[in-house]
């Protein structure tokens, strides 16, 4: 089949060179003989023209990521409830009346992904960032029953500075999410600002990033006895949630 006549599937961004999604999708559709489709990302300088590009030919599915998740949702026909409670999108659906439906699979991924490692001892979390993922964090948490506190650099009404974590703070707050990209290829030696050595093995932190693998956030984790994760398993858990919203 030829290039132009392959459904078309991609990832709306901004400075995407890095993405996880165009290399898992072309993995995908290789393993399972999805000759007819396509993956590639839509790297945007800003949205201006995205009502024009939404008229690109063969366009069945998008994921959203940095900076687009909260901003895409105006262009969109709808948006289903989770994604309206969220307040943001990770995933389009081109609808065969030629609407656009906005979803958020990131909430499944994280669900997923963290589920293993809460132990009893969890009840509370710190979320680093208030952007459009971290915002999915929080949904899925509630969802588990976690309380959480948003972290951010700057003072807000509902989030915590990390100036205002105190040993306590940490003490009660034993799961501690990375939603910033702080540490990411190439920048690898960045890292949120927490006193890690205040952490201890009932710990647990996950870095929403996957590259690199390991970050400095969960190195400085590890060191104190923390448990630690990437993003990894949840953008595979979201990606596939994804597809089976793009093949409903």
């Amino acid at each position: 089949m030829s290039e132009k006549n392959k459904l078309r599937f991609g990832l709306l961004g901004k400075g995407i060179d890095y993405s996880f999604s165009r290399a898992y999708f072309a993995k995908k559709f290789k393993n399972e003989a999805l000759d007819h489709c396509s993956y590639q990302n839509f790297d945007l300088p800003n949205l201006t023209d995205f009502k024009t590009f939404l008229q690109t030919p063969h366009l069945k599915g998008m994921n959203v990521t940095i900076p687009y998740k909260q901003e895409v949702m105006t262009f969109l026909d709808n948006l289903d409830e989770v994604s309206k409670a969220i307040g943001a999108v990770n995933t389009i659906v081109f609808n065969n009346d030629g609407t656009t439906t906005g979803y958020n699979t990131d909430y499944i991924g994280f669900q997923k992904s963290i589920t293993p490692m809460i132990t009893a001892k969890i009840n509370a979390g710190l979320v680093l960032g208030t952007g459009g993922a971290s915002k999915a964090v929080v949904y899925a948490l509630h969802k588990m029953g976690i309380k959480t506190q948003y972290v951010s650099r700057k003072k807000g009404l509902n989030n915590l500075t990390y100036d205002d974590l105190t040993e306590k703070i940490l003490k009660d707050h034993k799961l501690i999410v990375n939603c910033t990209p702080l540490g990411t290829h190439p920048d690898v030696h960045q890292k949120p600002n927490l006193k890690y050595a205040q952490l201890t093995s009932a710990h647990v932190l996950c870095d929403l990033i996957y590259n690199p693998t390991e970050t400095a956030f969960m190195k400085a984790g590890k060191k104190a006895g923390a448990k630690v994760e990437n993003g990894e398993n949840m953008l595979v858990a979201q990606a596939e949630a994804s597809w089976r919203l793009w093949n409903m």
